[in-house]
């Protein structure tokens, strides 16, 4: 009887966890629970040093040119998003 319920609160506890981890891992992918849309993206990162890095990331309808650095983020830039392929000019 012992080992019976030995088994039963180790199989609970094994689900429980699996819930929990289950549970962070949609967290952190940025998943709301309310199904709601992310406001923030990061579009693309550069590397201009062995620990220095731009990125281009969208907030909601801005984009922002951030420096990233190991102790600091700096905006270098900020401007309206384009919403589709139309509004994107390439001055290359």
């Amino acid at each position: 009887m012992d080992m019976l319920r030995f088994a039963g609160s180790l199989v609970l506890v094994f689900c429980l966890l699996g819930g929990l981890l289950w549970g962070l891992k949609r967290m952190q992918a940025g998943v709301r629970l309310s199904g709601g849309v992310r406001q923030l993206e990061v579009i693309e990162a550069v590397s201009v040093g062995p620990r220095q890095k731009i990125a281009l990331v969208r907030v909601g309808s801005r984009e922002v040119l951030v420096g990233v650095s190991p102790t600091q983020l700096t905006a270098l830039g900020s401007w309206p998003a384009a919403m589709d392929d139309s509004e994107i000019v390439d001055v290359a």
